[in-house]
């Protein structure tokens, strides 16, 4: 098993609900539950984000993938064109 399954998501959850509505520090749940504060801390990350906020950066992130894609794409046209360009200026000069 995967340590990203090592826990489930309502021990994840209930972890959070300790540092962000009882109010514990981070160090001190995670000391009593055995984990590290850097898990703690991403889970907070993880489940006190607002879904839409979510699915809005996943939406942003596929966004710059593609564009990133298309850019990659237009500079070896680009490229492709100039190198054709020099030929051709070269064979009617």
């Amino acid at each position: 098993m995967s340590k990203s399954n090592r826990y489930t998501e309502e021990f994840k959850i209930e972890a959070v609900k300790q540092v962000t509505e009882r109010n514990y520090p981070v160090a001190e749940v995670a000391e009593r539950l055995g984990v590290s504060g850097h898990s703690i801390y991403s889970w907070i990350k993880r489940y006190t984000t607002p879904l839409p906020e979510q699915a809005q950066t996943t939406a942003q992130q596929d966004e710059i993938r593609q564009l990133k894609a298309e850019l990659r794409r237009v500079t070896e046209e680009r490229d492709i064109l100039k190198k054709a360009a020099a030929y051709f200026a070269k064979l009617s000069g």
